[in-house]
């Protein structure tokens, strides 16, 4: 992130991502070494509990009150640190739209010159407006538009239904920090895309590992609660596992994603009304649009046909396929590895008791 800051510590605090939060850490020649002094034991307590609560709550998480200016600022860079080091993808996107989410509503509480400080710190070209046309209260540059939209799939955030004049979209204050929570979901997943193994002090390891295990119980139980009595998660294939944990997360999927994944839950028995309540956490949801195409895919609508989700091999040309195990090279279609899986597992079940 690039641009000048004119932010106060107080909005650092608020918003630890942003530059000068990291000036001001560099100004404490903090070292990663330096963490294994119990005096760092409360901080890295608090960044902890940042990230179990981001990942266990969101509710909560999202209204947390703020808490000294220097706690909020130093305990965000630890709580990305801890994230990075789990090296898992789920829990890593699902912190970064967690702190996104976090922002928006702060960002709702901003005035119009806050609002556009913080845009440009990522280098927007944005300026305000009092539109005569409607209630639009900034231009901003269609190319910045168009790089934090792509991820909506409502219609309504595509350029073609939007007011655009001499390369500046015109948009309300709730389009502008929409987009702005979007800008600061991938800024934080590129802080947590670390490619190599991170070395930490033991303290911090055995928190990393404790946070490893607190929410795979917690991703089982999500699982569990979210998908009817009958689903077996572990026989879904590579490419459905992934699809859904995407979704679990909060984040969008392509067009034939969606489609892949919503076509195979409907074929192995998931309603219309838990198909669209999976969707119901993004943040383009739709419910009247969603609950359409999924009565679509299901066959309740249109030609009344049922879809079947692609074939391995499309799924491969669209890039939805995320490798392939043993099972994966013995079929040729996601439904029919689902099956096979199933009767594996229940062959290896052990027998109930009379």
């Amino acid at each position: 992130m690039k641009g000048k800051q004119l932010l106060s510590k107080g909005d650092l605090a608020k918003y630890p991502f942003m530059s000068g939060a990291v000036e001001y850490l560099k100004s404490l020649a903090l070292k990663i070494e330096d963490l294994e002094s119990p005096e760092y034991a409360r901080l890295l307590g608090i960044a902890e509990n940042r990230i179990v609560e981001a990942l266990s709550d969101l509710p909560a998480f999202v209204r947390r009150p703020l808490q000294n200016y220097e706690v909020e600022i130093s305990s965000f860079p630890m709580a990305v640190m801890m994230v990075a080091a789990t090296n898992d993808a789920l829990i890593k996107r699902s912190y970064a739209l967690a702190e996104a989410k976090r922002v928006y509503e702060l960002f709702k509480l901003e005035d119009k010159a806050k609002i556009i400080k913080i845009a440009k710190a990522f280098n927007w070209k944005i300026r305000p407006i009092k539109a005569e046309t409607g209630p639009q209260d900034f231009a901003l540059h269609f190319v910045d538009f168009l790089k934090n939209a792509k991820s909506f799939h409502a219609e309504e955030w595509k350029l073609v239904n939007r007011i655009l004049c001499d390369g500046e979209v015109y948009l309300t204050k709730h389009d502008v920090t929409r987009l702005l929570q979007e800008e600061v979901r991938e800024h934080i997943e590129k802080k947590l895309d670390v490619k190599e193994r991170l070395t930490l002090p033991q303290n911090i390891a055995e928190r990393v590992e404790r946070l490893k295990r607190t929410f795979m119980k917690q991703r089982g139980k999500i699982r569990l609660e979210e998908l009817p009595k009958g689903f077996v998660i572990t026989a879904f294939p590579p490419c459905m596992g992934q699809l859904y944990d995407t979704i679990a997360s909060g984040h969008n999927l392509s067009h034939v994603g969606r489609f892949a994944l919503t076509s195979f839950l409907i074929n192995v028995g998931m309603s219309v009304g838990d198909m669209v309540n999976l969707f119901r956490s993004l943040s383009d949801f739709d419910e009247r649009m969603t609950r359409y195409q999924v009565e679509h895919i299901a066959g309740e609508r249109g030609s009344r046909t049922k879809y079947i989700p692609p074939r391995c091999d499309a799924m491969r040309t669209h890039g939805i396929c995320p490798g392939m195990n043993e099972i994966c090279k013995r079929i040729r279609h996601p439904l029919a590895y689902y099956r096979r899986k199933l009767r594996t597992i229940r062959m290896e079940a052990p027998p109930e008791r009379a």
